[in-house]
């Protein structure tokens, strides 16, 4: 079997938050457990060139994403959805978000 026949996908990692293109990024986190949702943002790189802040905006883990706009946060970290909304919920994800995490919390 010829790899032609069945291309391997490219996968780029990079660390979450390092591609941060505002001086104080826009952060969504959506949950019912917001410590958890928080703890996320532990440990990560501080910026080089003086002090900057993250800008979080909480919402409940039935929130519809709908309302936001495209790209307005640099990244998004929400609680898995029910099975039945996961679809939608992951098609907002990546529209609002440019980065974004699913999580169990």
């Amino acid at each position: 079997m010829s790899s032609h026949s069945h291309p391997r996908p490219l996968v780029r990692l990079a660390p979450i938050a390092s591609q941060f293109n505002r001086r104080n990024p826009q952060i969504l986190l959506g949950g019912a457990h917001q410590p958890t949702l928080l703890r996320y943002l532990d440990g990560w790189p501080r910026r080089q060139g003086g002090p900057h802040a993250f800008l979080i905006q909480f919402i409940e883990t039935d929130d519809a994403l709908e309302r936001f706009s495209n790209d307005q946060f640099d990244l998004a970290v929400i609680q898995a959805p029910a099975a039945e909304r996961a679809e939608a919920v992951i098609h907002h994800l990546i529209r609002v978000a440019r980065q974004g995490l699913i999580t169990r919390c």
